[in-house]
């Protein structure tokens, strides 16, 4: 399958196939690993890193996965050079683009991203916008993989705040896997309204099932993976609606008695990390036997890898 030279913005651009090619790489290239093989297919290539949100596992996953494929990875601060300050983002773009064989963009506006798919001329991908999320997906998927094999009506809840980059990537993957996917929200912190209209037409072609509920016992029923996000995203710490924000969601906490209420042992804890302990989910419920939020985090790391490798080679 040939993606040479794409860029992903938003999980919205690649098809069904092309995610479950990228899936299938992700795999190979976690066993290659594994295995300490490391065929060094982006050898003399070099990656720009944009950061202007700070980072852990994006960090480390794309320049882990870079020098494992003999790439150079340069990690770039918004505070170390000139983007959206004394350059416009269309300059900088044709500069790095000039230099660089492919950009990543962690950062807060959508449209940055998109003017820097547009003016750089090579592959840009998004590792975090205020509206998406998709290597993040990627990984959340291959990790339900490795549990539970085809995800073909496996029922995936997501609880909490639901209207963030998270949810948004989240649910665009889980339609486009076939999976049941519900968010299980308050009606004032669900997905933005056109990418529900955008998951409703997919819905009709990958035969997934999409349902949005309020009530946290009945969403979990019978629930394969239970997942959340932080409530409070970053950016949004000095917000005047914070507090209000917290108090609504502490009903959607994932804790024991959450767990128990899917009637399923073998569900599925899962988290995009860094967790609030406390808030969206117990310390109980994190380290327990049903967590795999740590697989999950590493699986950033070869979901990257095979995103690079497909888009780059």
């Amino acid at each position: 399958m040939k993606l040479t030279g794409r860029s992903l913005s938003t999980l919205l651009d690649y098809s069904v196939d092309e995610i479950k090619y990228i899936l299938t790489q992700a795999h190979k290239v976690k066993m290659e690993k594994m295995n300490n093989i490391f065929p060094k297919r982006l050898a003399n290539k070099n990656i720009a890193l944009i950061f202007e949100k700070s980072s852990t596992r994006t960090r480390s996953a794309f320049t882990v996965a870079a020098f494992d494929e003999g790439a150079h990875p340069e990690f770039l601060n918004k505070n170390d050079i000139h983007f959206g300050k004394k350059e416009s983002t269309k300059d900088t773009a044709r500069v790095l683009g000039r230099m660089y064989d492919g950009i990543m963009f962690r950062g807060f506006k959508q449209d940055t991203l998109n003017d820097l798919i547009q003016y750089s001329q090579v592959p840009v991908w998004n590792a975090l916008t205020d509206d998406h999320h998709p290597t993040q997906a990627f990984a959340d998927i291959m990790t339900l993989q490795e549990r539970f094999g085809d995800l073909q009506g496996k029922k995936l809840v997501y609880l909490g705040d639901a209207a963030n980059n998270v949810a948004h990537s989240l649910m665009i993957i889980a339609c486009k896997m076939g999976m049941h996917f519900v968010i299980c929200s308050p009606k004032s912190r669900r997905p933005a309204d056109d990418i529900i209209i955008q998951c409703e037409k997919i819905i009709k072609e990958t035969g997934a099932k999409l349902e949005f509920l309020t009530d946290p016992k009945c969403a979990v029923k019978h629930a394969d993976c239970l997942y959340t996000d932080v409530w409070i995203s970053m950016g949004e710490e000095n917000n005047p609606d914070c507090k209000e924000r917290i108090e609504i969601l502490k009903p959607y906490q994932i804790n024991q008695q959450l767990i128990h209420a899917t009637d399923k042992d073998s569900t599925l804890f899962l988290h995009c990390l860094p967790a609030v302990k406390g808030l969206e989910v117990t310390e109980e419920v994190f380290e327990s036997k049903n967590s795999a939020v740590f697989d999950q985090a590493e699986n950033r790391m070869h979901t990257i890898k095979a995103i690079m490798l497909a888009t780059l080679t």
